[in-house]
């Protein structure tokens, strides 16, 4: 029987997948590579680049029309500045690319010797020339390369590309994760390229949609009609929703819920089984999530990710760092236009993995907040709360890795703390929208807070905290909750000196407590 697949290009023969090419039907490929073009394909990872163009070789060979192959610059990773040693690895590996995908008519003589930086090009112009057919060349992982191996690399494609179609290939597509002009390379002040320069023959740059709801069905059907198990509306829905239908996701999703929540195959897969596989997921944090987070200390992903788990406006934000972090699938643009975090997992995972850092420094905290019978109590929780704070608020401030989110931080990591094992915690935030709401789950409790930030130069946001928490309670259908402000203006006493609470009143006549510190 087939399977989800999350490790890897899909097979038809093993994995469950869609026509690889249907989601670049749109970019119109076999017009570009009758037109003897270069062009780019860049997408986050795992969303089926490998797949869709290793099919597209497959089917442009098959056609009698071309000799069209997948290879990859993986290997040239390895020797960063040594161009020699990448220009081996890399005309080894497209060795073992070609047996594998080619007949051997349609395969190149040995390779002739070239002085190092000029190898990949004589491979390909002696290939080109030594094939009856026009060659076609997709290079995977081009932006595993970096600094004179890349540039060096870019630079003789760009050179055999008026030798084409005779002397060189007919049509190259570079494929990975970002656009040219962000390239890494270690010159001018700079950490990537800027410029397509080096590559300035390409006539389009483009990416890799996402699935859409129909083509998760589609997906999802192919295991009912494998296994006789279906997915309910709901659950097709809440896959779609919590993914946005970035495909690693949807398959992990579907994986988990299928060979790890729902063995029974005479179930079928529920809405609460998706959830319950979202929150398996976010907590293993396997090798794309990992990949992710790992981003986030990056300063041009921190100056998009801060204001938008803060709430705040991006302001002057390059262009350059917004479309970085759209590709790398970090965030995306909502239909009014504004950035959002790409999907509610990422939403999830995100805040996690930054406040992870302090939830791992935070002392052993007895966990008086719990009954005899592991309810959560919150009024335990509140005292609990407040003792943190004035106790171990301000170093865990000053360490935060995101400073203006400081306070959001430690929040999270004291919650993740309560909610260990025994419950999760939903949060919602935008840019603009100047707070974060926080659900706390634990078994039949919920409780929902609001976080307000007090910052420099602005009013007290009490009555406009109030306000978001009355709207946040209604469509809960939740008679209380907290409203927490920090206050982070200058010159304030100690935080063990300034935290209080106390009750107020929203709008509506809700009774809250208000927390200050």
């Amino acid at each position: 029987m087939r399977f989800f697949n999350t490790a890897g290009p899909c097979n038809p023969d093993f994995h469950y997948m869609l026509p690889a090419t249907e989601r670049l039907a749109g970019e119109n490929l076999q017009q570009l590579i009758a037109q003897q073009s270069y062009f780019i394909l860049h997408a986050p990872r795992q969303t089926g680049k490998t797949t869709a163009m290793l099919e597209l070789a497959r089917q442009l060979t098959a056609s009698g029309n071309y000799a069209a192959l997948l290879v990859t610059m993986e290997v040239g990773a390895a020797f960063p500045d040594d161009i020699d040693a990448a220009e081996q690895a890399i005309l080894g590996s497209w060795r073992d690319d070609i047996a594998f995908q080619l007949p051997a008519e349609l395969a190149p003589p040995v390779w002739e010797e070239a002085p190092a930086g000029q190898r990949i090009a004589a491979a390909l112009s002696l290939w080109a020339r030594s094939i009856p057919r026009p060659l076609v060349i997709f290079i995977d992982e081009i932006d595993a390369l970096q600094n004179d191996v890349l540039i060096s690399v870019l630079r003789q494609l760009r050179a055999g590309h008026r030798r084409r179609p005779t002397a060189f290939p007919a049509s190259v597509a570079l494929i990975g994760l970002r656009d040219v002009r962000d390239y890494k390379v270690a010159s001018g002040g700079s950490e990537r390229l800027n410029t397509p320069s080096p590559f300035n023959v390409a006539v389009r740059s483009f990416t890799l949609r996402n699935f859409n709801f129909q083509e998760i069905a589609e997906l999802l059907l192919q295991h009912t009609v494998e296994s006789g198990q279906s997915f309910a509306l709901p659950a097709q829905q809440a896959i779609y929703d919590l993914t946005q239908g970035q495909p690693w996701l949807v398959n992990a999703l579907s994986k988990v819920c299928v060979e790890e929540l729902m063995l029974d195959r005479s179930q079928p897969v529920t809405s609460e089984t998706v959830q319950r596989a979202k929150e398996i997921l976010i907590q293993r944090r396997q090798t794309h999530l990992g990949h992710l987070t790992e981003r986030l200390r990056e300063p041009r992903v921190r100056r998009v990710i801060e204001p938008i788990l803060a709430g705040t406006l991006l302001g002057d934000l390059s262009e350059d760092d917004r479309e970085y972090c759209i590709d790398l699938g970090l965030v995306r643009r909502s239909n009014g236009g504004s950035l959002a975090i790409a999907n509610p997992i990422y939403q999830e995972i995100i805040p996690r993995a930054l406040s992870s850092s302090t939830q791992d420094t935070l002392p052993a905290i007895k966990p008086i907040w719990l009954t005899g019978d592991g309810q959560l109590d919150t009024t335990r929780l509140l005292d609990a709360f407040l003792t943190f704070l004035r106790q171990h608020g301000q170093p865990l401030l000053l360490s935060a890795p995101y400073h203006e989110i400081a306070p959001h931080l430690v929040l999270m990591a004291f919650l993740d703390r309560v909610v260990n094992g025994g419950g999760t915690v939903d949060r919602e935030y935008a840019v603009g929208s100047d707070k974060m709401d926080l659900l706390v789950r634990h078994r039949s409790t919920r409780l929902a807070i609001e976080l307000k930030v007090w910052r420099r130069g602005r009013p007290d946001p009490l009555s406009q905290g109030l306000q978001q928490l009355d709207n946040y309670l209604r469509g809960l259908s939740l008679p209380t909750g907290w409203l927490i402000i920090f206050d982070q203006r200058d010159n304030l006493p100690a935080l063990s000196e300034r935290t209080t609470s106390e009750s107020a009143t929203t709008p509506s006549g809700r009774v809250v407590t208000v927390i200050r510190a």
